[in-house]
């Protein structure tokens, strides 16, 4: 007899009256720590000008936030959203799209790029993306922990069965378990560790920052081909992706797969261009 894993992690840290702590909201906020010490190294690595750093945490954590809570909202319940729109703000009930956060932040560095640093915005991109790689990885353990975003039925060994009346289990219900199923957010969750270590690898050993547009590149297609094989074995979230040949989160990574190849193809022809900050905020 298979030898399947019964997940019954409770989504709650610490759930007193109405406050609540959440697995998923405290790697987030882990996420955006961790995240804001490696930049500073790199920053300060490179001799960057005073108050970059706390421009883009800003930056980047509002644009996260905001983009990924429209783009779950436009990309995978607009008709539900449109008709009841005062629901978009109670992002506290779930619902997050990384395409959108992606977006979000793409917006958000051109901004950015415009107003502070004054420079290409692939000199921010390839910074940023190392630790947003590890952000994913978070994330992703977050849906683990919240038992959400797994995959089809599956016999491998390590397929897990997790709680599908998770609200009224919290309540004190009897849990009643899924099919074991392909544990897709420890699938997401290790391609995207593995691509945090290779672009600390690129930048720390290969000063891979020098090639304006590789690092970004790599992580483009690090996170988005991934996510589009992972989605073969990921049950869809919405029902209009039923009939689908590829669904939406398939639909939305070809874009960012075609830029990525595109990123490094460019940044392999060109050469090597050590950045100085003699003049601050000039191009």
């Amino acid at each position: 007899m298979l030898d399947f894993i019964t997940w019954t992690v409770n989504p709650s840290i610490v759930h007193l009256g109405p406050f609540e702590i959440r697995w998923y909201g405290l790697f987030f906020a882990i996420g955006f720590l961790a995240g804001y010490k490696i930049i500073e190294k790199m920053f300060k690595h490179e001799k960057v000008p005073d108050g970059w750093l706390d421009k883009l945490f800003i930056y980047v954590v509002v644009a996260t936030i905001v983009g990924a809570r429209l783009g779950h909202c436009l990309f995978y319940a607009r008709d539900y959203y449109m008709a009841h729109p005062t629901e978009i703000f109670k992002i506290w009930e779930g619902g997050l799209a990384s395409h959108g956060g992606a977006i979000g932040i793409i917006i958000a560095i051109w901004i950015y790029s415009r107003h502070v640093t004054r420079r290409n915005m692939l000199w921010t991109f390839d910074r940023l993306v190392i630790p947003v790689a590890l952000v994913g990885a978070l994330i992703r353990t977050g849906n683990l922990m919240n038992h959400e975003i797994y995959g089809h039925v599956t016999n491998l060994p390590w397929g897990f069965r997790f709680i599908d009346n998770l609200h009224a289990w919290m309540q004190g219900a009897e849990p009643v378990f899924t099919a074991p199923s392909h544990p897709t957010q420890i699938y997401e969750a290790l391609c995207y560790l593995a691509l945090f270590g290779l672009l600390m690898y690129m930048y720390w050993k290969r000063n891979a920052e020098e090639r304006q547009g590789l690092i970004f590149g790599v992580f483009l297609t690090g996170i988005f081909l991934p996510r589009f094989l992972i989605e073969f074995v990921k049950n869809n979230q919405e029902a209009f992706e039923e009939n689908m040949l590829l669904n939406m989160g398939q639909l939305l990574s070809i874009p960012f797969i075609i830029a990525g190849i595109w990123l490094i193809v460019r940044a392999i022809k060109r050469p090597r261009t050590a950045i100085s900050f003699a003049t601050p905020g000039k191009k």
